[in-house]
């Protein structure tokens, strides 16, 4: 797990706080930004997974090209 999968799962969860808690007090700019920060955080989450694949694929280039 690298820190930008990290970090994003944390807005993730924050966004859907500051979301429900709009709902309950009423406020559509609180839901607005809570959504907002989930998507937000979902795409840095996604970032972080293609950096993870990223780094095992060179990973395993690396260790395939020095068994040769």
């Amino acid at each position: 797990m690298n820190k930008d999968q990290v970090k994003g799962a944390v807005k993730n969860i924050a966004g859907q706080v500051q979301q429900k808690t709009g709902e309950k007090v009423g406020n559509k700019e609180q839901q607005a930004k809570g959504l907002n920060k989930q998507v937000s955080g979902r795409a840095q989450e996604a970032f972080g997974d293609a950096k993870e694949v990223v780094k095992h694929a060179r990973e395993a280039a690396s260790a395939s090209s020095h068994k040769v």
